[in-house]
C-alpha cells in the first residue's frame, strides 16, 4: 500500500496502475499474490472489494482486475465480479481473464461498464483477430479506435 501512495504522490495517480489478481472464495472474492508461480500463489488476506477501494484511495489511477477463475478458460469475463468492483470505483477499470469470442468482450463493456478489456490467448491462437474485434465492437456501439 505504501508504494501506491508514494508513486501517486511522486508521479501522479494517472501513472499508477494497480493489477489485482482475484479469485472466488465462497461467496466472496479474495486477492491473490505470487500468481506468476502456481506453486507459490496464495491468498493475500484481503477481500478484493476492499482492496480495490483502498488502492484507489491511496492514489491508484487505474485498476486492472484479473479474475483468476476465468483466466485462460475462455468462458467469458466474470461480469458479476467486475460489476461489483466497478460500482465501488471512480477510476478506470480494465477487465482481464476469460475472453474467447467477440461477444465476451461486448458483454463485459455492456454488463460491467469497464473502461477497457484485456485479451491474449484469443488473439494468439487466431480464434479472433484484433481488427475483426474492433469492427464488431464499433458496430455494437462500444467505443473503440478503428
Amino acid at each position: 500500500p505504501g508504494l501506491i501512495a508514494e508513486m501517486a504522490e511522486r508521479l501522479g495517480g494517472q501513472c499508477v496502475v494497480v493489477g489485482v489478481d482475484s479469485k472466488r472464495s465462497g461467496d466472496d472474492w479474495v486477492v491473490h499474490q505470487y500468481t506468476g508461480d502456481p506453486t507459490a500463489s496464495r491468498g493475500a488476506g484481503r477481500r478484493t472489494l476492499d482492496w480495490v477501494v483502498e488502492a484507489q484511495s491511496l492514489g491508484a489511477g487505474e485498476i486492472v482486475l484479473n479474475c483468476m477463475d476465468e483466466d485462460g478458460v475462455r468462458r467469458g469475463y466474470d461480469v458479476v465480479q467486475l460489476a461489483e468492483v466497478r460500482a465501488r470505483l471512480t477510476v478506470p477499470l480494465v477487465a482481464a481473464g476469460g475472453a474467447r469470442a467477440a461477444d465476451h468482450v461486448r458483454d463485459v463493456f455492456e454488463q460491467a461498464d469497464v473502461s477497457g478489456a484485456l485479451a491474449a490467448s484469443v488473439f494468439h491462437t487466431g480464434a479472433l483477430g484484433i481488427g475483426e474485434l474492433k469492427v464488431f465492437l464499433d458496430e455494437v456501439g462500444v467505443e473503440v479506435r478503428l
